[in-house]
């Protein structure tokens, strides 16, 4: 709760009570590796603060191959926000690369936040605006090589590259898992 509470911090100021009635909606939950957060064409049901673990956003392609679309690691906020607040069915996964665990708020219990605490929407836009920004950070650029291209994910995700499977990895670069290993050995 501690780390769920230091972020929001990050973001606004709040008052002991105000912070009592946060850490009182947050609920604990675990999601095992291969699980999903969220699921293309159901509603997104949650926001989640992810306290340990390690997420990534994906889709499927025609060929039923998983895409990897971006990864979200401990102290952020994970949620499909645009359909969440919507109501609307999702077209991408949340899933977790890693066992996580999760502080969690329902959507009613994220209304009653903006509800009962003042300023708690400037706080939340912050939040969702960062969630929004790492969800949607431009991936790979595929005109550059392959090797350019891992470069540059070791170096924005440092704390990822032996912590996610290789297969995930190798999708959000747009190679095969064949390419990245020889990638790798041809690195060391």
């Amino acid at each position: 709760m501690k780390e769920l509470i230091e972020y929001i911090l990050q973001f606004g100021n709040l008052n002991k009570q105000q912070i009592s009635f946060v850490e009182k909606r947050a609920i604990a939950a675990d999601l095992q590796k291969d699980e999903y957060f969220s699921q293309a064409g159901s509603i997104p049901r949650h926001v989640g603060f992810i306290v340990e673990g390690v997420m990534r956003g994906c889709y499927y392609n025609n060929k039923g191959e998983g895409i990897t679309r971006c990864f979200i690691n401990e102290n952020s906020l994970v949620v499909d926000y645009i359909n969440f607040e919507a109501n609307l069915v999702s077209t991408e996964y949340i899933q977790a690369c890693t066992d996580c665990k999760l502080m969690l708020f329902s959507k009613q219990d994220w209304e009653e936040l903006s509800h009962t605490i003042v300023g708690w929407d400037s706080i939340k836009n912050k939040m969702v605006h960062a969630c929004m920004f790492q969800k949607s950070r431009k991936g790979p650029v595929i005109s550059q090589d392959a090797t350019t291209r891992y470069l540059e994910f070791m170096e924005n995700y440092p704390s990822l590259i032996n912590r996610v499977p290789l297969a995930y990895i190798a999708s959000y670069l747009g190679v095969t898992q064949q390419s990245l290993s020889r990638i790798r050995k041809n690195i060391r």
